[in-house]
């Protein structure tokens, strides 16, 4: 319990001092150099996954892989992955490559009062979902949703469960923002899965569980979506089975020779 105390420190610590250098610093900088935008977004955000990733891991005793980082920064690329922890934040920004960063599909309840996470979201211009409003709100959200996919010159990430899992099983998707998304453009879809990292699910969970979290990442594949006038749905449910399957056989281990 003191490792899981002494994790919650160190990140309270850290989100603390971020959110100040993001206002005061970065924001500032691309602001007034909008040509420099995209590499100093890029070299901050890589910068707050490393600090969430590594020293977190060295604190707490747990094990927190590096995700392969092959996911191109392109318009037309989208990143789906499962959703256990808050650790899978890091990991789905280390995936990209070439200095870049994804715009992540958050929900709207993070884009306030959040130290450090509400003012990214605003910064880094996150696609915002809010599936609990009122009809309008949410049908004005997901055509901004689809603009964003059309116009974003960097990859999207989403979370298709929506919300983070007790057990770590692939729950069933909430379809309404993935629909969307394909329904908007052409997409190379990269598929990655995490494992172990449930146990810590919440900021409450790092206290007691922390130690124990032995995480994995693996990349489940790549996808092309090519026709966005089809409808989605044979297409997520292949995209939810590959991940069912591919987290069985992360949970399976490598097999016997």
């Amino acid at each position: 319990m003191v490792r899981g105390w002494l994790t919650v420190a160190f990140i309270s610590l850290t989100v603390a001092l971020g959110d100040v250098v993001q206002r005061f610093v970065i924001a500032p900088w691309v602001k007034l150099r909008p040509s420099a935008r995209f590499r100093v977004l890029g070299g901050w955000i890589k910068i707050m996954a490393w600090l969430m990733t590594r020293p977190l891991a060295f604190l707490s005793g747990s094990v927190i892989p590096r995700p392969l980082r092959i996911v191109p920064c392109r318009p037309g690329v989208l990143v789906v992955m499962n959703h256990q922890s808050l650790i899978d934040i890091p990991l789905v920004v280390q995936t990209v490559a070439d200095g870049g960063y994804p715009r992540i599909v958050t929900r709207a309840r993070y884009s306030r009062r959040i130290p450090l996470i509400s003012h990214m979201i605003r910064l880094y211009q996150y696609p915002v979902v809010n599936p609990g409003a009122k009809a309008e709100v949410i049908r004005v959200s997901l055509e901004e949703l689809a603009t964003a996919a059309r116009e974003s010159q960097v990859p999207l990430a989403v979370f298709p469960e929506g919300t983070r899992t007790k057990d770590g099983e692939i729950g069933r998707f909430k379809r309404g923002a993935l629909s969307h998304l394909l329904a908007a453009r052409s997409w190379t879809v990269y598929v990655y899965v995490a494992d172990g990292f449930w146990r810590a699910a919440k900021i409450k969970d790092f206290i007691h569980h922390v130690s124990e979290v032995r995480g994995k990442i693996e990349h489940a594949g790549v996808l092309q979506w090519t026709d966005p006038t089809a409808n989605p749905d044979a297409f997520i449910e292949h995209i939810h089975e590959m991940m069912v399957q591919s987290l069985a056989s992360m949970r399976r281990g490598p097999a016997a020779a």
